[in-house]
Order: C-alpha cells, then structure tokens, then sequence
C-alpha cells in the first residue's frame, strides 16, 4: 500500500515550511496567495488526505460531528440529516449517523463509541426527559446539542444548548384547529410519553381540550411511540369502538399516515368521515392524495441552526454561554381536516 502523503511531503516539493503548508491548507491568514495556491497544487497532485485520528490524539480535532437519531427509516430524520450535513459541509467537517432505535442504552453506546472514535461534538436528537447520558457530557465539557428533544431536568436543564420547536402551543393548536371545525371526539396519536416533545404536545392539547370544553377520554388518547405501524393498529382498534373518534391529532406526520392507511382501509372517507391532522409537514404530507393538514416546523433550519450551535462551541472551547432557540412553527391547511368542505363552524 503506497503511503500516505504528509505535509512534510508537500513542504519539501513546495520548499516551505510545514508551518506554511498547514496555514493554506486550512485556509489562514500567514502565507501569501501565490504560495497557497502553489501547496494547495501540490497537496492535490500528491492526493493528500488530513490524517484526522492523529489530529484529534493530538487535541487538534478530526473536523467530524456526529447526528444521533432515533429511527432513520422516519422522514423527519432524514430532513434534520440533509441540514446538518450541509452546515457541516460548509464549516469543513464531516457527519456521520448513529441510529438507536429508542433504546438509551444504544444511545450510550453511540456516545462512547463516538467520543473513542475523536469526534469533535455530537448533535443528539434521541435524549429523554431525564436522560442519564446528558450529565456526563456536561461535566467533561464535550460539545453537544440537542435538536427537537429536551432534558427537563432543573439542574442540567441550563446548561444544554439545544433547537426545538414550542411544542406545547403545537399540541394546543391543532386540538383548536379540529375543535373548530365541529370535532368533540378528537383521537390523540402521541409520540414517546417519556419525550419531552410528546410529553410537551400532549400537555398543550390537553389544555386546549380543558379550554374548549371536551371530554379527556383516557381511550381516545394512545401512545405510538412516533410509529407508523403503531398508529395503523391504534387506528384500527379506535374506529371498531361505539362513538368512534371523528378526528384525529397525530404528533408527527409519520402516525399521521399510519392513521390515514388505517381509515381508507376501513371504508371511510377523509375528510368527510375522519378528518386528519398531522405535525412537522414532511415531504409526503403535500402530495396529491394525501393532503394533510400539519403543523410546519422547518425541520431543516433544525439542522442548520444545531449544527452551527455546535460547531462554533467546538471552535470556541470555554465559553460558557447557552444558546436555547425555538423554531417557529406554522398551520398548514389542506384537505384532510375537511376545512376547505365547510370552514370553521365555532
């Protein structure tokens, strides 16, 4: 196997110095621009490669972050991937994907496999209301986000930085938006209980059911732990009860079409028998024939801004400032919450 080319290598061709070859490379000021120009020549003709482990043994870093997820089969991931990986791109570093499946200790297993690896920082979007593998990162001051999830412990809860949406006014906004349009037996699809996001969403539609006068049916509110197929099977059992749900409010999209196969593969209609209502407006949420009414969050932007967070914390070791965003949402009305059949009726 040839060897691997080093900056020394390119200094001796170029008659620099290493110094001067590491100023071009990485882009900084100290050389001029015709003997940039020349390593940088040189560095692709000897097909130069940064060694990253020996960077980050040397506590240089490897310019690699890392996404956590939870379900990479979820849309919703893949569009927090395509903007985490853009800003990333953009800054010179590299992404690489860790799945958990929902399981915390995988997620711990993904973390100590990362931190051995020498990855700079890592952006998680898979931590629980109390998860245990927040403090750790904490107290080793290593650089992570969290994106679309939230610890709601008090005493670390400050300490994080992190990118989420006001889940709670979501979760009472699309109770609202349905209630509107006539609905009194409103079906409620949640996520994980133990999510801060759907705890936050069911919290907030809760209210707004208290607000407006429904019943808090414990049957017509079922966890799908942000499942597809779980939300088909809920669906499935919900429309075979007496007094079935004439709505349904899923907190992602992703339940939301569970729920819609579930209704047309039961004979009935939507909106006309059931109306639908998803979150996050995923890119099969606008297709013709699917037409489903959601609560927007850029989901992309997520990624951007958590990378961006991170990054600049990795390149400005020490600082101590916390940076919590929340991400706009919006109402996105289409067909399947039947508005456009009869408009709001309260």
């Amino acid at each position: 196997m040839a060897r691997r080319a080093t900056i020394k290598d390119i200094a001796r061709m170029a008659k620099t110095s290493a110094a001067a070859v590491s100023l071009a490379l990485n882009n900084r000021p100290g050389v001029s621009e015709k003997t940039r120009q020349r390593i940088l020549k040189i560095a692709k003709k000897l097909e130069y490669r940064p060694n990253y482990l020996a960077k980050s043994l040397i506590g240089k870093g490897s310019n690699t972050v890392a996404l956590i997820i939870e379900n990479v089969t979820d849309p919703f991931y893949a569009e927090l991937a395509l903007g985490t990986e853009e800003k990333a791109s953009e800054r010179g570093y590299s992404v690489l994907i860790y799945n958990t499946g929902g399981s915390l200790n995988k997620e711990k297993d993904c973390i100590d496999n990362l931190r051995a690896r020498g990855v700079d920082g890592v952006i998680l979007s898979t931590i629980t209301m109390d998860d245990p593998n927040i403090k750790p990162l904490i107290d080793d001051r290593f650089p992570f986000v969290c994106v679309n999830r939230f610890s709601t412990d008090r005493a670390l809860r400050n300490k994080i930085d992190c990118v989420v949406l006001d889940n709670y006014a979501c979760g009472y906004q699309g109770i609202e938006h349905l209630y509107r349009l006539g609905h009194d037996r409103i079906a409620l699809i949640t996520g994980t209980s133990s999510v801060a996001t759907a705890f936050m969403r069911t919290k907030g539609s809760m209210q707004a059911m208290e607000d407006y006068g429904l019943v808090k049916n414990p049957k017509l509110t079922v966890e799908c732990s942000f499942l597809r197929e779980k939300a088909y099977e809920a669906t499935k059992r919900l429309l075979s009860t007496k007094g079935r749900p004439t709505a349904f409010f899923c907190q992602d999209d992703n339940m939301a079409i569970g729920v819609r196969e579930a209704v047309l593969s039961g004979n009935l209609r939507i909106p006309q028998d059931v109306a639908l209502m998803g979150m996050n407006d995923i890119e099969v949420a606008s297709l013709a024939g699917v037409d489903l009414t959601t609560i927007r969050q850029n989901i992309y932007q997520m990624g951007i801004t958590g990378t961006e967070i991170l990054i600049n914390r990795i390149e400005r070791a020490g600082s101590d400032m916390v940076n919590q965003v929340i991400i706009n949402s919006e109402l996105v009305i289409r067909k399947s919450c039947g508005f456009s059949l009869k408009g709001y009726v309260r």
